[in-house]
């Protein structure tokens, strides 16, 4: 089963942080206003940007733990964990200056520089050419998507298995617009930039992100990742919440479960599926919703069923995503993402948000759909009570998630 991924990152050398590093290159000290960037993206990075921590997670107690856990010599030297941590390409792409140890460097994201490292400096360079010298094209929301999706959610070589979970590694969540917003910024939208990459809504990323994750786990879902030998299933595809929460929190409803779910079975994860129902009752046809939520439901009971449901069901699912893959493309009226935004809020007061997972991703949708209409500073309020709804996944009550979501409903 074909998953998309960003399969030409390491199509070339990865020549290493320290030859974007220095003060005649990304290193300068502060934003460079006549320039075209702003040529202090290294310092940015190093300075503020979790993604240059991630191979020091790795020297933690806590991931040395993990490792002795799972039997691993060392998290600083194990593959499963280099994958994530660090921009681990084959030694064979390695440049002289490449070091294991710079964590999601320059090149994770922006992809081997063997041939676009001089070349992109030089007067006249344009980002065409870049991008067909091997620079990866981050701007693009699907691109974007599947690069991050790569370590945020995982492919078939590189997952957070249910062993890796349970042996101590934190719960993958992820929202690309949100996350995007949250990171320090080492580009600025203007004029030039869009001159020369062009403009994405952040409406369009948000979908997008939304898109792609429920498209990336329809697809691993068929893979024999989901469904090792003699083990079925693999039990993080599941909803975590499903099973862990405090036994005196009664947390199951038929509305929540969907369709077909009994209490006290395992729910397979639909948190992105949710979020694009949203969309489809708001902008789409009644009949995208309708069939949305049979597939969905369908999933569902497939994942209490065996193997093979789960991959029919999976593959039904791929499909009615494929077909509307049109949707990430076009143009959302400011009335449109207000009745979205608004659609996700209503989800949450009327307890439709299955377990932390969904809530999680309704929160993160309304904040970036407000960054999208520019009122997010207006609507601080609102936001930072659905987020105190969703601080930690240990408390998480689903009651008083919605009454909070009412509490705030007319705001939106």
């Amino acid at each position: 089963m074909e998953v998309a991924e960003a399969a030409d990152i390491a199509d070339y050398k990865h020549m290493g942080v320290a030859t974007c590093a220095s003060s005649t290159c990304h290193g300068k000290a502060a934003p460079q206003p006549d320039k075209n960037v702003a040529l202090n993206e290294y310092r940015t990075w190093v300075q503020d940007d979790r993604h240059a921590q991630a191979y020091k997670v790795l020297e933690s107690a806590a991931s040395k733990s993990i490792a002795a856990k799972l039997g691993l010599p060392s998290a600083t030297s194990a593959k499963i964990c280099l994958d994530c941590h660090a921009d681990n390409v084959p030694p064979a792409k390695r440049g002289p200056k490449f070091q294991i140890t710079d964590g999601i460097a320059c090149e994770a994201c922006h992809g081997g520089s063997e041939r676009w490292l001089e070349s992109h400096a030089v007067t006249g360079a344009t980002h065409k050419a870049n991008v067909a010298a091997g620079l990866y094209a981050t701007e693009l929301p699907k691109e974007r998507a599947n690069l991050c999706l790569g370590c945020h959610l995982g492919t078939r070589d590189r997952f957070a298995t249910h062993a890796i979970l349970g042996a101590g590694h934190p719960r993958l969540s992820f929202e690309m617009e949100a996350f995007t917003a949250n990171q320090p910024a080492h580009y600025t939208v203007d004029a030039d930039y869009v001159q020369r990459k062009g403009k994405i809504e952040g409406a369009n990323l948000w979908l997008t992100g939304q898109f792609e994750t429920a498209r990336r786990w329809a697809a691993l879902l068929q893979t024999d990742l989901a469904h090792p030998p003699g083990l079925f299933p693999e039990f993080a595809f599941y909803d975590c919440h499903s099973c862990h929460h405090p036994l005196d929190q009664k947390r199951w409803s038929q509305q929540r479960a969907g369709a077909g779910a009994s209490p006290g079975t395992m729910r397979l994860q639909t948190y992105s599926l949710l979020t694009l129902q949203a969309v489809a009752e708001s902008v789409a046809n009644g009949g995208d919703a309708t069939s949305l939520i049979a597939a969905r439901s369908a999933l569902v009971r497939a994942g209490q069923a065996d193997a093979n449901a789960v991959k029919v069901a999976a593959k039904q699912l791929q499909d009615w995503l494929n077909a509307r893959e049109s949707w990430v493309q076009r143009q959302y009226s400011r009335a449109d993402v207000t009745q979205i935004r608004k659609r996700l809020v209503d989800y949450a007061a009327a307890d439709r948000a299955s377990d932390f997972g969904a809530a999680e991703q309704i929160v993160l949708g309304v904040e970036s759909l407000s960054y999208a209409l520019g009122d997010r500073d207006k609507l601080k309020a609102p936001l930072d009570a659905l987020y105190r709804a969703v601080k930690s996944d240990t408390d998480f009550d689903p009651t008083r998630f919605a009454e909070a979501a009412r509490g705030v409903q007319r705001q939106f």
